[in-house]
């Protein structure tokens, strides 16, 4: 019989969407067989088990195959097996529990593989992928940090992909609607941003993050290979370039939904809102076209992946009609040629459709057939079979299972035939859904084109005109450019030409001023000589007036006397015919008065021709001054033009050097908050946090800073009063800038090793410092704030960082200089007379043991007492040898100065020898009291022991402490050294003797286990365990108690010793 008919459902899932599988296929359904259905129901459960068992082992192997340590690719049936596992299980449970057992963080090949396997199924695997993953991103994350610290190979390829995988999770789990493999339509892309324009704006740069993980995950693969030789046709270059396919592909979409997101922006939002999604567009459009290039151009690309050409300029997103002109790109995938690699393993789909009443009645005829049919309803009921004996039913049986193993086999061959033909029909739908979908595109490409090319051929046209138009215009603009070019030419010469003259005037104003100076004297000489001539021409007026008034008081002198002498003519004709007697006495009289009154005549005529003389001189005179007058007037006039425009000339170059030295103020001002804004931003750079420095240092610093504040001061004040000179302001400023930036810097460093508290308070000071500062030099750069400009808070906070520095400086340090050398002969004073105690205080233990103790006690004690005696007396010889060594020391190297003067002069040598003393006498103590309760019986001997280590590193310190600054020569020196040893024999003897009488005095108990039972000595040897567990439990405390009490004691003394400061 044959049941070629009958087929079984597969027993996995669909394959997942990114096979492309035709919808005439669709997913077979489990029928669920009842109890009823007897055997057959009952062998098809087990095979059901059986195989899911089988699968999910199928899918463990395929797993740790795909994810290995050989540098090669990850085969894709590997690859698609994981990925139908978790189709199979709807989940990744099984992925993640075989990747947890993997070595991942040492082994960078074998992480780089997990990133590739893991991305193929975020991408084509089940939806619950993406869930399963999201709890590992903490992990993910630690590993990426791990491999972020190699800077070359598999490991930096690691961090780079692991953050890619990473922020893919995050895109999808804030987009759930994005599936993983990216492929939406423009209807549903458009619902994902639910019509609000701020969901659309926070999507794009969500997929800017995105592809710019992508595109760094490119250029750190092709940034790893030497691209100067084939790498990608060996297996190491293939190992790296595999996972770029999926880089490729999910790229391509991102491109996509980028471009149709910002013109949907840009229909929304103004064009400068949008403008630094533009420059991130375009950055990342570069490197995609310049990375989809490169890769086009593999040999191992070329044959898995057709990559698509980006356009030669990105889209023009102020354009809304551009968005036409966009063409998605699409990534093809040939299909594979089948091969046992690549065959993937999937169960086809039921040739034969039958609905489960169908196959029930025909499983029914089947055993009908078999069996035959019975009045009893049951067909398993054997024993009502009439006629039928037991050897018929054994043959009966046997022939059944022979016909049964012929059915499976041929079903087997159905099976295999069945999948051979199914795969076969697949590969080729995929081939025709391949070449359809590249048709599809070459047609829209074609008709895009066209549309293209004949808005091209209206463009040409229209710039046919304008091209002519600016031919011409091109002509012109070459004319213009070649004036312009000679215009740049001579106006460079005039520009050398003026410098040249700028130069010649700032010398010829050296000249001019002397010459100024020259002119003002002579200026001076002609006002002088001009109110001399005035004084000379005021006393020729007042001579001449003088003359002519006597001239004319003459003249009317002589006029009233001739009229007197012609009245007496008169008087004297009237009466020369009375007196004819006397004429003859009267003519000679007559004639006498003639003669008189010519020559009066004469002289009148004289003085008159001598008047008009004088008269015409005084004219010249007049003329003479009025032209000298005019002569001087021009002269003083062109003098005195000369001198406005030497004036107005100086005024000018003054103003120029005013402004050219607060030009050199504000610059040199600007370049200063630039230094202080670079120390106030190291204060957040988690570079400096490292840095450390001591409160001494930063007072050192203050103080250096406050000094140059006061120039500064001082600087401006002078500024303010010559205005000529910022010489003074602009070294204070140089300077007062490089101390307050590195005392800025010195407080950060110094806040870092003091407690939280006060560390803020610091920080704080020097942030405000820094402020007032920047403040400060705002004021200073200003020329209306200039003289306003106030130093006080500047002060102020300075003197608040000196004061929390004083605050912060060690209590051992608080000493003053001079008394140092007082304070060293005290304490090695105070050392030698507790050694001397010590001593003391030894031989009277000593001597009550010896009255007090017989025996055992008396001989231990006595040991004990004796070697620390011998312990004190030499370190009493060391004490006196540093001593002497130290003031061997002090003669050589104090010169003309007191002892304390060079003591003071080397303060750390000083504060050591201090210290080394003062341990010295303590631990000298500490061992005659620890001596004083061993031999009483109430201490420890481990104390004693622990107290001559102890005495033996102080005294060790003292010795160092004091050869220091000692000369290799000096006798004192040797001596020292021997004292040394002699310390160090006596420790080992008082450790020795100590040890001895330990083992002297304690009690030995004998161990007889004879008379104990089994169980008994089991239960002390539990109790012995326990013991010991408790005492390594409380020697491991002790020892990191110990441990804790060290490193505080380096860091008090580091602090009072002031280290800090020796390592800055």
């Amino acid at each position: 019989m044959r049941m070629s008919a009958v087929r079984f459902p597969p027993l996995i899932p669909p394959p997942p969407p990114s096979l492309n599988l035709p919808s005439r296929f669709p997913p077979p359904l489990v029928r669920k067989l009842s109890a009823g259905d007897g055997i057959f129901a009952t062998s098809l459960s087990v095979l059901i088990v059986t195989t899911s068992r089988l699968c999910i082992k199928g899918n463990n192997v395929s797993i740790n195959k795909a994810i290995n340590a050989q540098e090669v690719a990850v085969k894709e049936k590997h690859a698609r097996t994981c990925i139908l596992g978790t189709h199979h299980e709807k989940g990744a449970q099984t992925f993640w529990s075989v990747v947890n057992r993997l070595p991942l963080s040492s082994n960078a090949v074998l992480c780089w593989k997990f990133c590739h396997v893991f991305h193929k199924l975020l991408r084509d695997g089940h939806p619950t992928v993406l869930q399963d993953s999201i709890r590992y991103k903490n992990e993910l994350s630690d590993m990426s940090r791990m491999w972020g610290h190699l800077s070359e190979g598999y490991g930096k390829l690691s961090c780079t992909y692991l953050k890619l995988l990473i922020t893919k999770m995050e895109f999808h789990s804030k987009n759930p609607r994005f599936p993983g493999n990216l492929q939406m339509t423009d209807r549903q892309l458009e619902e994902t941003g639910e019509n609000d324009v701020n969901n659309f704006f926070q999507l794009t740069v969500e997929m800017f993050d995105y592809l710019e993980c992508e595109l760094n995950l490119f250029q750190a693969v092709f940034s790893s290979l030497d691209m100067s030789r084939s790498v990608s046709v060996t297996a190491a270059g293939q190992c790296r370039l595999a996972p770029l396919i999926q880089v490729i592909l999910d790229s391509s979409h991102l491109y996509d939904y980028t471009v149709k997101l910002l013109f949907k922006l840009h229909s929304c939002l103004p064009a400068d809102t949008l403008q630094g999604h533009r420059d991130r567009f375009h950055e990342q459009f570069k490197k995609l076209k310049e990375l989809f290039y490169i890769s086009s151009n593999l040999q191992y690309f070329k044959r898995l992946i057709q990559i698509p050409q980006l356009p030669e300029n990105p889209p023009n997103f102020l354009r809304a009609s551009a968005l036409s002109e966009h063409v998605s790109p699409v990534v093809v995938i040939p299909v594979e040629s089948t091969s046992p690699d690549s065959e993937p393993v999937v169960e086809t789909d039921e040739l034969v459709e039958m609905d489960p009443s169908s196959q029930q009645n025909l499983f029914e005829n089947k055993f009908d057939d078999l069996f035959g049919r019975t009045g009893s309803t049951d067909p398993f009921n054997f024993n009502n079979q009439n006629g039928m004996s037991k050897d018929e039913r054994d043959k009966l049986i046997d022939q059944l299972y022979k016909e049964i193993a012929a059915l499976k086999d041929e079903l087997a061959s159905f099976k295999a035939e069945s999948k051979r033909l199914i795969l076969q029909l697949r590969g080729r739908i995929n081939e025709l859904e391949a070449e359809l979908a590249e048709q599809q595109h070459l047609k829209q490409q074609a008709l895009d084109e066209n549309e293209f090319v004949k808005a091209e051929l209206e463009e040409v046209k229209k710039k046919q005109d304008v091209t002519e138009k600016a031919q011409r215009s091109l002509t012109e603009i070459e004319r213009k450019a070649q004036a312009n070019e000679q215009r740049y030419t001579k106006l460079k010469e005039k520009y050398t030409e003026l410098v040249q003259n700028h130069a010649d005037l700032l010398r010829k104003n050296a000249e001019v001023m002397k010459q100024m100076t020259l002119f003002r004297q002579t200026q001076e000489d002609m006002e002088q000589m001009k109110k001399e001539l005035e004084e000379t021409v005021q006393q020729l007026k007042d001579s001449m007036e003088q003359k002519e008034q006597e001239q004319t008081h003459k003249l009317d002198a002589l006029q009233e006397e001739l009229q007197s002498r012609n009245a007496e003519v008169l008087s004297l004709k009237s009466t020369h015919e009375d007196s004819k007697q006397t004429s003859t006495v009267m003519v000679s009289t007559i004639e006498s008065l003639a003669s008189e009154k010519t020559a009066l005549s004469q002289a009148v005529d004289e003085k008159e021709s001598t008047l008009t003389l004088l008269r015409g001189e005084l004219e010249q005179a007049k003329e003479a001054l009025t032209a000298e007058k005019d002569s001087t007037n021009r002269t003083v006039e062109g003098l005195q033009n000369q001198l406005n425009e030497k004036e107005s000339h100086e005024q000018a170059l003054e103003k120029q050097l005013l402004d050219e030295q607060f030009a050199l103020l504000r610059s040199a001002v600007e370049e200063a908050e630039g230094i202080i804004q670079d120390a106030l931003n190291r204060l957040e750079d988690p570079l400096h946090f490292g840095c450390t420095s001591s409160a001494d240092y930063l007072i050192t610093r203050a103080q250096a800073t406050q000094d140059s504040l006061s120039r500064l001061q001082n600087g401006h004040t002078k500024y303010l009063a010559d205005k000529k000179d910022a010489s003074s302001l602009l070294q204070s400023v140089t300077l007062f800038t490089h101390l307050m930036s590195d005392t800025i810097v010195q407080g950060s460093a110094t806040s870092h090793m003091v407690p939280m508290e006060q560390a803020d308070n610091l920080l704080d000071a020097c942030k405000r410092c820094g402020s007032d500062v920047l403040s400060y030099f705002s004021n200073l750069k200003d020329s209306t704030t200039l003289s306003i400009a106030d130093c006080t808070k500047v002060r102020e906070s300075l003197n608040q960082i000196n004061a929390i520095a004083e605050e912060l400086r060690p209590k051992g340090r608080d000493i003053k200089q001079k008394e140092l050398g007082d304070l060293v002969e005290q304490e090695m004073c105070s050392t030698s007379a507790a050694v001397e105690a010590a001593t003391a205080r030894i031989e009277e233990m000593l001597n009550k043991s010896r009255a007090g103790d017989t025996g055992a006690k008396l001989e231990v004690n006595a040991r004990i007492l004796e070697s620390c005696t011998g312990l004190m007396h030499t370190i009493k010889v060391l004490v006196l040898s540093s001593k002497d060594l130290q003031r061997d020391i002090v003669e050589s190297g104090r010169g003309a100065a007191s002892q304390k003067e060079f003591y003071a002069k080397n303060s750390r040598w000083t504060e050591g020898l201090i210290s080394a003393s003062k341990a010295v006498g303590w631990g000298a103590t500490v061992l005659v009291d620890a001596a004083d309760l061993v031999v009483q019986g109430k201490g420890k001997f481990e104390e004693l022991m622990v107290c001559s280590h102890e005495i033996a590193a102080s005294t060790a310190q003292l010795v160092a402490a004091s050869k220091v600054k000692a000369d290799k020569d000096n006798c004192n020196l040797g001596r020292l050294r021997e004292a040394s040893k002699g310390v160090n024999e006596a420790t080992a003897k008082v450790v020795a003797s100590t040890k001895s009488g330990k083992f002297q005095i304690e009690e030995k108990d004998t161990m007889d286990f004879s008379s104990m039972t089994l169980t008994q000595i089991k239960r002390q040897e539990m109790d012995s365990q326990v013991h010991v567990l408790e005492l390594e439990s409380q020697l491991q405390k002790e020892r990191e108690r110990l441990g804790g009490l060290r490193k505080k004691h380096y860091e008090l003394a580091g602090v009072s010793e002031g280290w800090d400061e020796d390592t800055k």
